[in-house]
């Protein structure tokens, strides 16, 4: 239920907002759409093979992002600011479904297998020259090992919030100038000075108008950077700073809302800590890339969150507890008033 009231608010704020701004909500409904569809099949397919469903869906990642500048409409742009952070979140998911799939198995040549399946997942993101995809990858390999010490997942769950919290409030310091020079440099050499200044029109639209900001997709038409580039996707690269831009602190609200749910999903869930805390770390990994990149505007990126979320917070069917035994009265026998 909160998992409705929290993509529905998303939903009718996108609504909302473009309807005041003269907005296109279109991608953000699509977003959403795609993330629940995928949160309801990884919930039924977690629930009927809780260990062959996540080990498909990570051969399944890599291959899309293998061949993924091959599936996305649009001009095919360059990295920093093309597809290399959805191939680097396709990865990242891929290494998280993988690790789930071996906690959960319980043959240890499969749980070796499959963890070596995540380590070729992350060995192919540097192959493919993804450096924060190969980063990522091992960060949530081994946020996967120390998850199998781990007695009790509220710590965990708790760390990664901070991390999410940590990465999006320096990306925010970047963007408003807040940070010192020295670091500012080197963040520079990193991301690249248009993609900071993308950042700084995106800071600078949400404080015109803090509450609604400027209508959904419409920051391409109103950032200087954005209108001044010769193939623009007219995205300023960091989820939240496009949130803030174009709905406001509402929707900057409503999209930490969105993640904090599926935190306390994988919380709550029945399924074993290490599978909850690995599909955790992976999906913190994703929300840090799309802070600092484009991953969630690629429908095949939020459909593998969402599939990532169902799976690790399904309730296999071997697990429910057995129906009671209703004992056969005999034919003989009446009942007494």
């Amino acid at each position: 239920m909160a998992g409705v009231v929290v993509l529905g608010a998303c939903a009718a704020w996108a609504l909302i907002t473009a309807g005041v701004r003269d907005g296109r909500p279109e991608g953000v409904l699509l977003a959403i759409l795609a993330v629940a569809a995928g949160y309801a099949a990884g919930r039924i397919c977690g629930a009927l093979l809780p260990v062959a469903a996540p080990a498909a869906a990570a051969l399944t990642g890599v291959g899309l992002a293998v061949s993924f500048p091959h599936l996305a409409p649009g001009p095919q742009l360059d990295t920093p600011l093309g597809h290399a952070g959805a191939m680097a979140a396709l990865l990242t998911l891929a290494t998280g479904a993988a690790c789930c799939a071996a906690w959960a198995a319980g043959a240890s040549a499969l749980r070796l297998a499959l963890r070596a399946l995540a380590v070729a997942v992350a060995v192919t993101a540097a192959v493919l020259g993804s450096t924060t995809g190969f980063v990522v990858c091992f960060a949530v390999l081994l946020c996967s090992l120390a998850a199998g010490r781990m007695r009790s997942r509220g710590p965990g769950i708790a760390g990664l919030a901070l991390a999410a919290a940590l990465v999006t409030g320096l990306t925010w310091a970047v963007a408003g100038h807040a940070v010192p020079a020295g670091m500012a440099s080197s963040l520079e050499g990193q991301l690249t000075g248009h993609r900071l200044r993308l950042w700084h029109d995106a800071l600078h639209l949400a404080r015109e108008d803090a509450v609604l900001g400027v209508g959904p997709g419409r920051f391409g038409e109103l950032s200087p950077t954005a209108t001044s580039t010769l193939l623009s996707d007219g995205k300023p690269h960091s989820a939240p700073l496009q949130q803030a831009a174009e709905q406001g602190v509402v929707g900057v609200a409503l999209l930490a809302a969105a993640f904090c749910w599926v935190l306390y999903a994988l919380w709550r869930t029945p399924r074993p800590t290490p599978v909850a805390l690995t599909a955790g770390a992976a999906l913190t990994g994703l929300a840090a890339i799309a802070t600092v990149g484009n991953a969630l505007s690629f429908t095949t990126v939020s459909v593998g969150a969402g599939l990532l979320a169902g799976l690790a917070t399904a309730r296999p069917l071997a697990d429910a507890p057995p129906a009671p035994e209703r004992k056969a009265r005999p034919r003989g026998d009446r009942l007494t008033p």
